[in-house]
């Protein structure tokens, strides 16, 4: 593994190179830059348009700075400017005063609109502001009229202000809509926000993170993949709607962090923040564990050359230490360090006045010794690794009208997780009707030793073309990138027998294997219905892993009732599990994973993007039109191709026109396409050929007979159906936006998504089995609306895999959703924020890239009984708020307020992990036995609703030299320690009852820190 290693380490070294080679040899559009632009409108005092005037806008946190002349409409466009709120407006003209506005800002990917009315003649006043313009001090309150896109712009100045984490993964809470997360993946609008595994709610795999253009999405879970110090943030913009055909995403949010390039002055900072559990309230719900932690960083950035290289650096460790106590007893389980240290160092280069060239690096490496959790047993505890390095060079060249860019990059990631117990196999242990612990259902080690690396090499190419005309003016964007993903992974299941193990307790030896499916069991169990037929067909069978003829013959004997040398549904329930032989804990043996040989492997996805769209504004209408093309390979661990996905083609259509014409006023509509390229996990499912091989085994008279067998070239695990396509959500949205005085904007949008060509893996002995009879158990027969013959998947016979990646039949998400929000942008030393959402999300499936039940289940198929529901995860109501106020001797005083109406769940059973919906007796539906899904059970349940208020006093003191800042923010300042979950398992989890709450806001806590900075 280490020699792999070392190996995968040279190999990224001259892949960095090439992407770095690659992409200076490519001219190319800012894209990856992507910077804003000001649309600005110059009037006499008489209300004409001033032509010839001369604007020029500069900011001292920009080595660009920008000129131009108006034309005889009174505007002037500049674009190519970098993201920032202190850009000064510089305007001539003859016959007019000059005039200057300050703390202008400019948003990436926008072009705000700026009206300025000028004074006439020596003895006439200075330039008055039109009621047009809504910059104020460092305001953003001012509207692209040419847009349809939805979203937020955080600055730091922003977020600095109030009580929140110190993270970009925190801030996106303060954007509407966005819901609540404990992991920082939050989800937005129509974002899945549920796995049935664990019954995890606030999770989303769809959103899409970029930090300085580099896409550091994880690419094997859609998560977040790298962390940076917050404060080397110039802007976050979060965008959550009517996204334009050069992004990619659509589904969940998309988070693009700008961070800053230093200046021709030294700016620096050193901060230090700390909380202990003298700062935290007493937990009402359990017993307060010890913990403290500190955070510390400094930031420096200035001028290598004055006006042509600057440079910018950080450097953050973030330390914690936890005490975690045994939930029922209170007794000390463990101490957890999680320690974080992230670098940062970006230089910008101003070759020439339209040459730029720069080149960022940062890293997050992480080391945590455990978990947090305290349901989470010493024996079941993980130490965890994660985090890498991350390169990116980037070179502009603006040609008036045209912008060039070629950009490279490298984003690396670690995620390793290594058990704190290695030397006992791990045993999960089912009870029937009992009140088991959680110690007594999980018994043994960890279970597997994983490492898993999972980095990106990317390059590209655009352009923006600005042209005007006697029709309007255009901006016209057009680029290419190319992506290659690597998922590799090296996993071990520890324990003397290389094997993890779902067993039956002692106490209930001698239950059949029927009565093991029937309602009652707390634990997981591992085997069920929907394996009747590999159980009856392949237990034992000769080829079949390590089985033999002589293990066939012996299967027969035992399980065949009657003799005729076949086994019946019947004759499988009828079989008794006693034995305890060998088994790690003594329990019951039933059901185990061997690891018949393991090794390192690494399989891929290669992307090719394309996009192509004009902006069009004629008078007060613009027309956005572009299309985005995509397309994908997957390849396994040979090398080979494993799938391949042709272009898939989305377009992007929005119509916007403003209102009366003075840049103040919107209404709009959108409508588009996002699609959803597979995850590399789905690479590592139908493409481990050369990694672990493992056997599904279940325990029949005295031997372990395999029954199943997972990954390596002979059977592979699965493979991708040749009719497979891509998942893809349609979006169409209305909306409007209105600007209220200087520094205020309402924006009211309804949002209609459907999402479809869902992805699932397929058990196709359950579904394409010509020769299945009417009346048989939990098998589609031909003709019922289940039957999927193997031409739905693109073949004529059955594949030699066990599962097949494909498109799920029936599968559906629908969403509707209304966003009200009311900002006041910073002025008069106050800001705030009063949003409402309403989320109205329906579907049967929570599929996501993430090979579930749903095609290895007939009962739990989209189109079976009852499984059209509200889906799990959404929150259906939304309010926030926030607000700040800054006093003159330097005190300020800020709030963050969340309400929400509780998480949707379903009323669930556990099976392998999972919390699956709950089922009744087996009857007849369609011609086949099962255990449907009862009524009233998919998102039939709403948790607790509940808020928190957060607050933050700042104090900040003049010096000679810079300033220093003192701050205390405190969560939860009313110490309501409200319910936020139930638990959602029907039988409960030997803690917790159905219904019952099991999660709880945390006690008030107060967070303290101190920062210099000049």
């Amino acid at each position: 593994m280490t020699d792999k290693k070392n190996s995968l380490g040279m190999k990224g070294i001259k892949r960095s190179v090439l992407t770095v080679a690659l992409g200076m040899c490519i001219a190319g559009a800012a894209w990856a830059a992507d910077p804003g632009g000001l649309r600005i409108s110059i009037n006499g005092a008489d209300g004409r348009p001033v032509a010839g005037a001369t604007v020029k806008v500069s900011s001292p946190d920009s080595l660009v700075s920008k000129t131009g002349v108006t034309g005889e409409d009174g505007t002037v466009r500049l674009q190519g400017l970098d993201p920032a709120t202190n850009y000064t407006v510089e305007i001539s003209a003859a016959g007019y005063n000059d005039y200057s506005a300050s703390n202008v800002a400019v948003v990436s990917g926008r072009n705000l609109s700026l009206g300025y009315s000028l004074g006439g003649g020596s003895s006439s006043s200075s330039a008055t502001t039109l009621d047009a313009v809504v910059v104020t001090g460092a305001s953003l309150a001012a509207i692209d009229t040419t847009s349809a896109t939805v979203g937020s712009t955080l600055t730091l100045q922003m977020v600095e202000s109030l009580p929140t984490g110190r993270n970009y993964q925190s801030y996106l809470q303060l954007v509407p809509g966005v819901k609540p997360s404990p992991g920082g993946n939050p989800s937005s609008k129509s974002g899945v926000n549920y796995s049935d595994i664990g019954g995890a709610a606030g999770t989303s795999s769809d959103n899409v993170y970029l930090i300085d253009g580099v896409d550091v999405t994880d690419s094997n879970t859609g998560t977040f993949g790298a962390n940076f110090n917050s404060e080397i943030i110039q802007e976050q913009q979060v965008i959550t709607g009517g996204v334009p055909a050069e992004y990619a995403g659509g589904s969940g949010l998309i988070s693009k962090v700008i961070t800053k390039s230093g200046s021709d002055e030294w700016h620096g900072s050193l901060n230090y923040y700390l909380q202990n559990d003298n700062l935290v309230n007493k937990d009402k719900h359990g017993e307060s564990a010890g913990f403290s932690t500190y955070d510390t960083a400094f930031t420096l950035g200035g001028p290598i050359v004055k006006e042509k290289l600057w440079f910018f650096a950080s450097y953050q460790k973030k330390y914690r230490e936890d005490d975690v106590l045994d939930p029922s007893t209170g007794s000390a389980m463990r101490t957890v360090d999680n320690d974080a240290r992230y670098a940062f160092f970006k230089t910008t280069w101003q070759i020439t006045e339209n040459d730029r060239l720069v080149a960022t690096f940062f890293n997050d490496p992480t080391e945590i010794s455990g978990s947090r959790t305290a349901t989470t047993l010493n024996n079941r505890d993980f130490a965890q690794k994660q985090g890498g390095d991350n390169y990116k060079l980037e070179y502009t060249r603006d040609w008036g009208p045209v912008l060039l860019n070629a950009y490279g990059f490298r984003h690396e990631g670690e995620l390793s997780q290594i058990p704190a117990y290695q030397d006992v196999s791990l045993n999960n242990v089912a009870f029937f009707n009992s009140p088991a612990s959680l110690a007594e259902r999980s018994q043994g080690g960890g279970g597997t030793a994983l490492i898993t690396e999972r980095n990106r090499d990317e390059f590209g190419a655009s352009l923006e073309y600005y042209l005007d005309t006697s029709w309007g003016t255009h901006t016209i964007k057009g680029g290419f990138s190319y992506s290659e993903n690597e998922y590799f992974e090296d996993s071990v299941i520890t324990g003397p027998d290389r094997a993890r193990y779902a067993s039956i307790a002692a106490a209930n030896a001698g239950v059949t294997l029927g009565e093991f499916f029937g309602p009652g069991w707390s634990g997981t169990r591992s085997i069920s219905s929907s394996d009747y037929s590999r159980l009856i067909n392949d237990t034992g069978r000769p080829g079949v892993g390590d089985s033999t003829a002589a293990d066939r013959a012996y299967f027969l004997s035992v399980v065949d009732l009657n003799g005729d040398g076949t086994v019946s549904v019947d004759e499988l329930n009828a079989y008794q599990f006693t034995s305890t032989a060998g088994n790690p804990t003594g329990q019951v043996n039933n059901y185990r994973i061997m690891e018949a040989s393991a090794a390192p492997f690494s399989v891929y996805t290669k992307g090719k993007t394309f996009y192509l769209q004009d902006t069009w504004t004629l008078n007060q209408w613009t027309v956005n039109a572009g299309i985005r093309a995509e397309e994908w390979t997957h390849e396994n661990s040979k090398g080979q191709q494993s799938a391949k996905f042709d272009w898939e083609i989305a377009p992007r259509l929005s119509v916007v026109y403003d209102v009366f014409g003075d840049g103040r006023s919107k209404v709009f509509g959108f409508y588009g396409r996002y699609y959803d390229p597979i995850r590399t996990n789905m690479a590592d499912f139908a493409g481990n050929l050369t990694g672990p091989l493992l056997y599904e085994q279940v325990f029949i008279g005295d031997r372990w007979l395999t029954f199943r067998v997972r990954g390596g070239e002979q059977t592979p695990d699965a493979l991708f159906a040749p009719s497979t396509k891509t998942p893809y959500t349609d979006e169409f949205m209305l909306g409007a936006s209105h600007t209220i005085g200087q520094d205020m904007s309402l924006s009211v949008t309804f949002t209609r998504r459907t999402t479809k060509d869902i992805l699932e893996d397929y058990d196709l002995a359950l579904y394409s089995d010509p020769s299945v009879e009417p009346g048989d158990h939990g098998v589609a027969h031909p003709g019922s609306m289940f039957y999927l013959p193997y031409s739905y998947f693109g073949y004529n016979g059955a594949p030699n895999s066990n599962y097949v990646i494909g498109t799920l039949a029936g599968g559906k998400r629908e969403y509707n959703g209304l966003e009200i929000t009311l900002q006041k942008f910073k002025s008069d030393n106050w800001q705030g924020m009063l949003s409402y959402t309403y989320n109205d999300a329906h579907g049967n499936t929570n599929s996501d890239s993430n090979a579930d039940f749903q095609g290895d289940w007939l009962a739990i198929d989209p189109r079976a009984p009852n499984m059209w529901g509200r889906q799990p995860g959404n929150i259906e109501h939304q309010f926030k708020a926030f607000g700040s106020y800054e006093f003159n001797f330097g005190l300020e005083l800020s709030a963050v307020f969340n309400w929400n109406s509780g998480i949707i769940y379903s009323r669930s059973q556990l099976i392998s992990s999972r919390y699956l919906p709950i089922m009744g007796e087996e009857y007849e539906f369609d011609g086949i036995y099962d255990t449907w899904v009862l009524p009233n059970s998919i998102g039939a349940e709403t948790g607790p609703s509940y808020y928190t208020l957060d607050m933050r006093a700042k104090y900040v003191k003049e010096l000679p030299v810079g300033e220093l800042e003192f701050f205390v923010d405190v969560f939860n300042v009313l110490n309501k320690q409200s319910p936020i979950s139930h638990m959602a398992l029907v039988d409960g989890n030997g803690v917790y009852a159905f219904g019952q709450p099991n999660d709880w806001v945390e006690p008030r806590r107060a967070y303290l820190g101190v920062r210099y900075s000049f």
